[in-house]
């Protein structure tokens, strides 16, 4: 089962998909999110949003200045800054 994403700065929307598995870094640690995983609020720190889609591919942003949601297999990462590296 996946879960869907969206990854977005305050420029524009910079990444939404279905993904499998997403790791991302906040103030606290890195912390992974797959399908099932409990409600969560954290402030995003900067560094890389690692996000495996369904497929397998793999797809890298980096990003600061924000926050992150995850509740019912919805994942919302909210950016002041952020680049697709890959």
């Amino acid at each position: 089962m996946a879960i869907s994403v969206s990854l977005v700065s305050a420029e524009s929307e910079v990444w939404s998909g279905e993904a499998s598995l997403v790791v991302a870094k906040t103030v606290e640690g890195e912390i992974g999110f797959m399908s099932g995983h409990e409600p969560v609020l954290a402030i995003l720190a900067e560094g890389q949003v690692r996000i495996t889609t369904d497929d397998g591919r793999k797809v890298v942003v980096d990003a600061r200045d924000g926050f992150l949601s995850m509740a019912a297999d919805e994942l919302s990462i909210v950016a002041g800054h952020a680049a697709l590296v890959s």
